[in-house]
């Protein structure tokens, strides 16, 4: 009988294998997750993928629900799958983000996630056709604190 996988295993939080470095790389492991996006109502699929100071590389993709509200941003699902993998301690060193659109850069609620888990974190998106870098500093400039 063959062993049974953890819930934690890789496969289980989103981790990718031996993902190529570079943010090449990082966009293809986005684009990969969009393919896997459940986008019935927009019709627009959106993948992310997250690389960790540690060198993980985490994805996630859209999930929408016929309850707007409830839909889930590809972005912060690569989070919280990088938090699932590596702990409460994660930090993100870049993000990119892959949509079948023009432009997709992350919404509200993303650039705050994605604040709290990188404040120095690079994101790229794509703007106007073209693939974007920009860091979250520029991305979120006056973050929400509870201090």
């Amino acid at each position: 009988m063959a062993p049974r996988r953890a819930a934690h295993s890789r496969e289980a939080t989103g981790a990718q294998e031996e993902p190529r470095r570079g943010a090449s790389g990082l966009l293809q492991a986005a684009r990969a997750a969009a393919e896997r996006a459940y986008a019935p109502y927009s019709g627009m699929n959106i993948g992310a993928a997250v690389r960790t100071v540690k060198g993980g590389v985490y994805t996630g993709c859209n999930v929408e629900n016929a309850s707007y509200g409830l839909t889930s941003c590809a972005e912060r699902n690569a989070i919280f799958a990088a938090v699932a993998g590596e702990g409460p301690a994660m930090r993100i060193a870049e993000l990119a983000i892959h949509a079948n659109a023009n432009s997709a850069p992350p919404c509200g609620a993303c650039r705050q996630v994605i604040r709290e888990f990188g404040p120095e974190a690079k994101v790229i998106f794509p703007l106007d056709g073209e693939a974007r870098t920009i860091t979250v500093p520029e991305l979120l400039p006056l973050p929400f604190r509870l201090s």
